[in-house]
């Protein structure tokens, strides 16, 4: 199976991936556009989520409704940075549970290492948007689904703010039935890993930690 992956190319999303990606751009304002990115994402990846018919009862009758089917979604967050996505989804789908997948890049190795995993019960019925702003090596996000896997989940989506041909490989090489949801596929990545052009490091630019 060839991995899927959907640019989403709405010019609200790109013209506030474009103020993200500024240097200049502060903190504050920063975390204020992975919020309302992260929302407008939410309406993108769930297009396709399956529905079903119910039955309910407006002011003036009875009728059918569509509402999303199983159980509800989870938002797997991928610490830290994945955090920042969070509350922009959350406004969109409520009613979510969250998940928390604790991973750090090894800078010597570049492979992902886990310290953190938890996930709500009932994964086999849930549909899983897993959250991670940058899919640059992959090594993080075939890590992550790895684990999400196991927990045999009705479905797996991945989404990023940026990627590159490089993390796209490295993750349908390992994860091919997994679409990745993303506004950029930027040029590659430096010897340091990081994708290029890019917008930096989106944890130290959403927390304001260098």
């Amino acid at each position: 199976m060839t991995g899927q992956v959907h640019i989403i190319d709405h010019p609200l999303v790109q013209h506030k991936l474009t103020l993200m990606r500024r240097k200049d751009t502060s903190t504050k304002s920063f975390r204020q556009l992975v919020h309302e990115l992260s929302a407008l994402l939410a309406y993108e990846v769930t297009r396709d989520m399956p529905m079903q018919e119910v039955e309910i009862e407006t002011p003036l009758e009875r009728t059918t409704g569509r509402v999303i089917d199983g159980k509800k979604i989870v938002l797997a967050s991928i610490l830290r940075a994945g955090n920042g996505f969070l509350d922009g989804m959350l406004e969109v789908v409520p009613s979510a549970r969250v998940g928390h997948i604790g991973l750090f890049r090894d800078p010597a190795t570049l492979q992902a290492v886990e310290y953190y995993f938890k996930m709500p019960s009932g994964m086999e019925e849930r549909d899983v948007i897993v959250l991670d702003p940058m899919l640059a090596t992959g090594n993080s996000a075939v890590a992550a689904v790895n684990r999400l896997k196991a927990c045999q989940p009705r479905s797996l989506r991945f989404v990023c703010l940026v990627t590159c041909p490089e993390g796209i490989a490295t993750f349908h090489r390992h994860h091919p039935d997994v679409p990745i949801y993303t506004p950029a596929v930027d040029r590659g990545l430096n010897e340091h890993g990081y994708i290029v052009p890019g917008l930096g490091d989106a944890g130290d630019r959403i927390f304001g930690t260098k």
